[in-house]
């Protein structure tokens, strides 16, 4: 089992092994997200997070083999520096969005084997969780609570929607419409920041498409998706200035 970032040891949640588990409603999970500069964003989190960050696109998984292409997946954009999270501030996120993949923890839908079987699973090294105090995971029958019931039907939403990405994703591709980019800011002390390793929209490319897959691209949504994608772009120039000041 993989783990992605922001989480430490995951194990599959058990009625018996975590009968007496509990979580503390006073322990922030935010400053686990302090040191991560982006985060997966999926298409359905588009319209809210484009306010706030910017979106890009950047490779996953291995390499593909020759003549393959290779898998993309959405990012908010948090910082233009490793380890630098800029939207969060005396243990509190800033931004009025925050993106799915911070609210869905220390929870998450994992594959425990190589059936492809999933089950909700949690970080067992998170100082919120605890067997004295907070909201009890399960009842004194062993059967979930309320709480636990809600934040598995939390992540497994969040689960199928990252499936409807991987797949708009996968389309995107496809098209040949991701192009690399490199951005560049400075401020009046001749002190830069310079991103790239992100994809975004092939402006070209996209301009160029056939009538018929336009009309496709706008009924399946992703024409809306691209836009917001490009909308968004725009908060990069306020990210750097963030940064530049920073350093100042």
């Amino acid at each position: 089992m993989s783990t992605p970032p922001m989480y430490g040891n995951i194990v599959p949640l058990d009625r018996e092994t975590h009968k007496k588990l509990r979580l503390k409603g006073d322990v922030s999970a935010i400053e686990k997200a302090s040191k991560l500069n982006s985060m997966f964003l999926a298409t359905v989190e588009f319209a809210e997070a484009c306010k706030e960050y910017p979106i890009v696109f950047v490779r996953v998984g291995e390499p593909p083999a020759e003549g393959g292409k290779q898998a993309v997946a959405p990012l908010a954009v948090l910082g233009l520096k490793p380890e630098s999270n800029l939207f969060i501030k005396d243990g509190k996120w800033t931004a009025n969005y925050a993106p799915a993949y911070l609210r869905r923890y220390p929870f998450l839908m994992a594959h425990i084997d190589n059936e492809g079987n999933m089950a909700l699973c949690v970080d067992v090294e998170w100082a919120g969780l605890s067997e004295t105090e907070g909201t009890q995971l399960f009842a004194e029958d062993g059967q979930p609570t309320e709480f636990l019931l809600n934040a598995k039907n939390f992540v497994e939403n969040f689960e199928r929607e990252a499936d409807r990405t991987r797949a708009a994703c996968n389309e995107l591709v496809e098209l040949g419409l991701l192009q690399d980019m490199r951005f560049e800011s400075s401020n009046e002390a001749g002190e830069k920041v310079d991103v790239e390793g992100f994809l975004t929209v092939d402006e070209k490319k996209l301009a160029e498409l056939d009538d018929a897959t336009i009309v496709r691209l706008h009924r399946n949504g992703l024409l809306a998706l691209l836009e917001m994608h490009r909308v968004s772009m725009g908060n990069m120039s306020r990210l750097a200035g963030l940064t530049l000041n920073a350093k100042a």
